[in-house]
């Protein structure tokens, strides 16, 4: 049984959490400073093998109203483009995450985090919420 991977896809960064084992919760692991095709996904590839992933959750930033916008398509870009990388044996799905980067940065602002740090860790807790949502919805 494999682990799952949730990413946060930016222009800038991708924020990474993953999975226990028995798929109950999920933790940050890191947050990824895009730096290109050729860098990126060998980057994402090599942390899919490390932590033997079999499903890799991408938040699908949708509009309010349900709709793709601008972010949205990049991401089903980015996703397609992944998911042409990885083995049959991988699955890529899209989760909707609106609202998750918002609640991070809510929950960050409870804890009296420094704008700083909260600017270091913002993405990474937002897949955090993605992939926690994505686990809630699939518990068995």
């Amino acid at each position: 049984m494999g682990k799952i991977l949730g990413l946060d896809v930016g222009d800038k960064t991708i924020g990474i959490a993953v999975s226990d084992e028995l798929k109950w919760t999920a933790q940050a692991l890191m947050t990824l400073r895009r730096e290109g095709k050729k860098k990126d996904f060998p980057a994402l590839l090599e942390l899919v093998e490390a932590h033997n992933i079999e499903t890799v959750v991408i938040g699908l930033p949708k509009n309010m109203n349900n709709s793709i916008g601008e972010q949205a398509e990049k991401v089903l870009k980015f996703s397609r483009m992944l998911e042409g990388r990885l083995t049959k044996s991988v699955h890529v799905e899209l989760w909707d995450e609106r609202l998750t980067t918002s609640a991070a940065e809510r929950t960050l602002l409870e804890g009296h985090v420094s704008r700083k740090k909260r600017k270091r860790v913002i993405d990474t807790l937002a897949a955090v919420f993605i992939l926690q949502g994505y686990l809630d919805a699939h518990a068995s």
